[in-house]
């Protein structure tokens, strides 16, 4: 991909970031837990942090695709390593010590394992449940290259969040996601959606993202979200892209004004969405814990995130 410079942000991408303490850090430091924060340059990451929260990563750095909007190590010629039991151990132990309420664990995709890691998502539920029994769990997956058992596995852990990012609409799939499906994860979120909640759980709820600037339009976006409610997924998130690395990742086709996502939340409260996350700075771990509190559109007295 050749190499391109970086656009000048318009004024509604930029913000004051907090100051951290640095409590976060150490926490993840001594624990030896990774975050999704740090492995993907998310722009949101010392907002969080300065909250105290994180978003965990499972099986990493290296992953076996090769998306072109995702900053997370990739696959060609960094084979991914074998899994490490203790890291179930080691996400929970960090979960605890950071007093988590709502905990957020997702992975990078892992094709070269028989399960695509859903029984490593398991065991780390498992791990986190018995150290904050009390707290909620969203699990981000992967597709698991499309495994059946794998999504029963991971449907049936019982978190409170099933998530998993459409990311993109059908026809930028090819340049953006060559190694997965959009009707794939479609079918991924169906299933989940249609999985009978277990004894655990009774209020299990589907969630999805999708990211604006990346060339698409708005009717191209409100199909997808339209898709995503057909589905049965229930909370969405709508963010802007922005490339995380410059020259080896797609480039920004447009800043998406704040005026387009106002119109494009209210169309999707319109669809039916219990949860609604839909600014130039959302994303589908970002303020995870805020967004499942307040679930219902506005006007049946939940506040917007």
């Amino acid at each position: 991909m050749q190499n391109h410079a970086p656009p000048r942000f318009p004024p509604w991408l930029r913000k004051r970031l907090p100051r951290e303490d640095g409590s976060v850090a150490a926490t993840l430091r001594e624990t030896g837990a990774d975050t999704v924060c740090r492995g993907a340059h998310c722009p949101n990451r010392a907002e969080c942090h300065a909250a105290g929260q994180a978003a965990f990563l499972l099986m990493g750095p290296h992953c076996t695709r090769e998306c072109a909007f995702c900053a997370m190590g990739r696959g060609a010629g960094n084979p991914p390593a074998p899994l490490d039991s203790g890291e179930p151990g080691r996400v929970a132990a960090a979960a605890f010590r950071l007093g988590l309420e709502h905990v957020v664990v997702t992975s990078v995709t892992r094709d070269d394992l028989p399960d695509g890691g859903a029984s490593h998502f398991a065991a780390a539920a498992a791990a986190i449940r018995q150290k904050r029994p009390t707290a909620r769990l969203e699990l981000l997956v992967p597709d698991f290259g499309g495994n059946r058992d794998a999504w029963r596995t991971a449907a049936g852990i019982g978190a409170e969040v099933f998530n998993h990012n459409l990311e993109t609409v059908p026809r930028l799939y090819a340049a953006a996601r060559p190694g997965a499906s959009y009707a794939r994860s479609l079918d991924l979120l169906a299933f989940a959606a249609g999985r009978p909640a277990d004894g655990q759980n009774e209020s299990r709820r589907v969630k999805s993202g999708l990211m604006a600037g990346l060339g698409e339009t708005m009717d191209e976006i409100l199909a997808a979200a339209s898709d995503l409610r057909q589905a049965g997924v229930d909370m969405i998130t709508v963010g802007q892209y922005l490339c995380p690395s410059r020259g080896r990742l797609l480039p920004v086709a447009r800043f998406v004004p704040p005026d387009e996502f106002a119109r494009l939340e209210k169309s999707l409260w319109e669809m039916g969405f219990l949860a609604v996350d839909c600014h130039p700075w959302a994303r589908s771990s970002y303020a995870a814990p805020e967004s499942f509190r307040a679930m219902g559109p506005p006007e049946s007295g939940g506040e917007k995130p």
